[in-house]
């Protein structure tokens, strides 16, 4: 079988990179296509995996059409070349287009209910949409319900294990209290409009105030009072940072996810909810989801508290209930990437009904 897997965020990176080496090791050809995104590329080449750079970064959502359309071009043009089996992607935009063209099966893996324009072009063109169970949306006979969230294909105890030298790396040991802050760009399509934080500066003071040493990492530029807060560690470290710190605060709901998912109590700061947020807030108790004006505040509030109950005993038992009702997905990824596979394998060996 061979598969195109196509990457446009470091998140889809983290999520693909363990069913790649197990597709391969399986005996599948994997060809990874990816566009510039953060540091996208970089991760990809601090997991090993061989990709071709198809087109550059946005800085609007202008041109980000612009870059979207180019790299679409340029995997169709590689795709006929290759005539893959499966086109696989998180949202799947450029893949479920190209897959319908070249004659491929599109699998497309998403958690983000309100990104409608993401939505509305991939979902009518994919052959398989495969969704979180807590997904808010019913998209029809093409969708595949699972028990798991997209963090799961990377942080499952079976994919990660924390290591404890990145406390030495940034100079801190476990009796510190540490929290991990994260400022959003507010420029993807589904973010237009939407805010987080009033002022990042009161949330430090506030933070540091309740005995925190706060670690910053941010897609925009930071006021100059905020630089020497920035985490400068190599982005593949802050999956171990997470899993030591004592609370995440941020504006990223895959970050804070990513946290609840280890055991790290997780103050998500968004105008927008989402389904996989909702459930690890009211379902698991281990995030806690501010929405509405007055989001900052209530937010700093329930921070400084997590800070100063250092409990962590009830994190951890929220975290084992959570892995005991959901599945490590990448081994949902495999799954349904062979079963499209083989379907179409299978359809293109039928022989030819003859008409007379």
């Amino acid at each position: 079988m061979r598969v195109i897997v196509t990457i446009q965020h470091p998140g889809h990176v983290h999520f693909f990179k363990h069913a790649i080496r197990e597709l391969e090791s399986l005996g599948h050809e994997i060809c990874v296509f990816a566009r510039e995104n953060e540091v996208t590329v970089e991760l990809l080449e601090r997991a090993e995996v061989d990709h071709e750079v198809l087109a550059g970064e946005s800085n609007s959502l202008f041109s980000l059409a612009a870059v979207q359309a180019t790299y679409e071009a340029r995997l169709l043009r590689r795709a006929r070349r290759l005539q893959p089996d499966v086109i696989t992607a998180i949202g799947g935009v450029a893949a479920s287009h190209v897959a319908s063209v070249v004659g491929a099966t599109s699998v497309v893996f998403y958690d983000t209910e309100h990104a409608k324009i993401i939505k509305n072009l991939a979902y009518p063109f994919a052959d398989i949409v495969c969704t979180p169970d807590c997904y808010q949306g019913d998209i029809g006979a093409k969708q595949y319900r699972y028990p798991g969230y997209h963090e799961l294909a990377y942080l499952h105890p079976n994919r990660f294990k924390p290591d404890p030298s990145v406390l030495d790396d940034i100079g801190l040991t476990p009796n510190d209290t540490i929290v991990v802050m994260r400022l959003s760009s507010w420029d993807s399509s589904h973010d237009i409009g939407q805010g987080g934080f009033d002022n990042p500066i009161d949330v430090v003071d506030r933070l540091e105030a309740a005995g925190a040493t706060v670690l910053l990492t941010s897609e925009v530029d930071l006021p100059a009072k905020l630089e020497p807060y920035r985490y400068n560690l190599a982005p593949d470290r802050m999956h171990d940072l997470l899993a030591y710190a004592d609370c995440f605060v941020g504006e990223g709901a895959t970050m804070a996810a990513e946290a609840a998912i280890l055991g790290t109590p997780a103050v998500y700061v968004n105008t927008l909810s989402l389904g996989y947020m909702t459930e690890l807030d009211q379902e698991y108790g281990l995030v806690f989801s501010y929405n509405g004006a007055d989001r900052h505040a209530r937010s700093l509030e329930r921070a400084v508290s997590i800070i100063e109950d250092d409990d962590q005993s009830t994190w951890q038992r929220r975290r084992d209930r959570l892995l005991a009702d959901q599945v490590d997905v990448t081994d949902v990824i495999v799954r349904k990437v062979e079963m499209a596979g083989a379907e179409a394998s299978s359809n293109r060996s039928a022989p030819t009904p003859n008409p007379g």
